[in-house]
């Protein structure tokens, strides 16, 4: 299939596969954050260097587990916020200041037990644990333009001396 654009030219703003040669391999996020870093402190032109996520993983970390009591306690929580935000707002507008702020804070509660009771109910008890997730790498390589990564790699090994 031929590209309608022409040869070697793409839409602007989508993504492309990162290009240069490898100037370093790092663990993690931060020890290549600090190697980026370390190029920037000699004054190295940065703007060459990309940091790359090898091996992509989707990681859910497991945070606690889910029950009744706990979902309506949030859902009262963080209605209740929303609520006051909403109140507060109103109360500003309002020549009566407590009316519109506590019709908020009761609208917000059960706003936020009903928008959190009904998902939970819906799982019938198969996730009743909370999560969050991350996308992480298993390394990141630094890959720098041609021109310049003899350089890099050069600064780079006296950062690993």
């Amino acid at each position: 299939m031929t590209n309608p654009l022409g040869p070697g030219r793409q839409l602007p703003g989508l993504p492309t596969p990162p290009s240069g040669w490898p100037v370093g391999s790092y663990p993690t996020y931060a020890e290549a954050q600090r190697a980026v870093d370390h190029l920037a402190d000699q004054n190295f032109s940065v703007e060459d260097v990309t940091i790359v996520g090898v091996d992509l993983m989707q990681v859910e970390r497991v945070t606690g587990r889910l029950t009744w009591p706990k979902v309506i306690g949030g859902g009262i929580v963080s209605g209740a916020w929303l609520g006051l935000f909403f109140g507060l707002l109103l109360g500003i507008f309002s020549t009566d200041f407590l009316g519109p702020l506590l019709v908020g804070l009761v609208g917000g509660i059960v706003f936020g037990l009903i928008s959190t009771a009904i998902p939970y109910a819906a799982t019938r008890g198969q996730r009743d644990f909370s999560s969050t997730m991350q996308l992480v790498a298993g390394r990141y390589d630094v890959l720098c333009k041609p021109a310049t990564a003899e350089r890099a790699r050069d600064i780079l090994a006296k950062l690993a001396l």
